[in-house]
């Protein structure tokens, strides 16, 4: 016999694969610009933040795009709640990260 307790289910917590393809997916429709890769998630105590390079100007040759570095923060349930850009580069050019 199962109780109501064990028949109502808890909301899945989101995984870190789950919340970088979220934040890749609304960043994308947020800022018009391609993702060019995820190059960081962390889990916070009240929620997510994932690091996004995104490609904001294509240029011919590739190697001369305009990039970007953004931040994306997201609460406990995946949802975006701000994002920023921290810097713009050169695809070509050596970075500190």
């Amino acid at each position: 016999m199962s109780t109501s307790s064990e028949s109502e289910s808890a909301p899945e917590r989101p995984t870190a694969p789950s919340v970088a393809t979220r934040a890749v997916r609304e960043l994308a429709e947020l800022t018009g610009h391609d993702i060019e890769s995820v190059i960081g998630v962390e889990r916070h105590e009240d929620g997510w933040r994932v690091r996004l390079e995104v490609v904001e100007l294509r240029r011919v040759p590739d190697s001369t795009d305009l990039l970007s570095a953004y931040e994306v923060d997201l609460d406990d349930g995946a949802e975006v709640t701000s994002f920023r850009r921290l810097r713009r580069y050169d695809r070509g050019r050596a970075r500190e990260d």
